[in-house]
């Protein structure tokens, strides 16, 4: 299907960044989900939640009349719009919560629409862009870190899912 609207693209583009981590998500056992590499970085989990916060921050802000990424600090956003995932732990919660915040984050950018999305916001660095721009960032955000998780599943002598997919079609 040969898409007109580009926030309709860009939703798609999301769609599919979000299904590959969803997909290595479901790879993973639940008995493997607080893996690290080392100690002092994110566990598997860690990971899926803070992707999870960062996604509410982006849709929360990105849909807000007054959106700012100026407003107030990093910490404040992440205590204003993630509070509700930390508590998220186990491969259930953490799967329902990637499929339900998705769902609920492309309905309210359908809502707000895509001209709303082409105008400016003030982004961390202080500079302008739109809407639009930003949430592109949101999936390579997401993208990045589906990559960390890839990484992860290996380190756990795991075939990650996008190998699987790729052997399976081979075959």
């Amino acid at each position: 299907m040969i898409r007109t609207d580009l926030l309709e693209e860009v939703l798609e583009t999301w769609g599919w960044a979000r299904a590959a981590l969803i997909d290595e998500a479901e790879n993973v056992p639940a008995e493997r989900f607080e893996f690290r590499p080392t100690p002092d970085v994110r566990s598997f989990a860690d990971v899926v939640r803070h992707v999870l916060e960062f996604g509410e921050m982006m849709v929360g802000e990105l849909t807000r009349e007054d959106g700012d990424f100026r407003r107030q600090s990093f910490d404040a956003f992440m205590h204003e719009y993630a509070t509700a995932m930390a508590g998220l732990a186990s491969k259930v919660e953490l799967l329902n919560a990637l499929r339900g915040q998705h769902e609920a984050g492309e309905r309210r950018f359908r809502e707000r629409g895509e001209a709303f999305m082409l105008g400016r916001i003030h982004r961390f660095d202080g500079e302008q862009g739109t809407r639009l721009a930003w949430l592109v960032h949101g999936v390579e955000h997401e993208s990045h870190h589906t990559g960390q998780l890839t990484v992860y599943t290996r380190l756990m002598g795991l075939v990650p899912a996008l190998t699987q997919k790729i052997q399976a079609s081979a075959s």
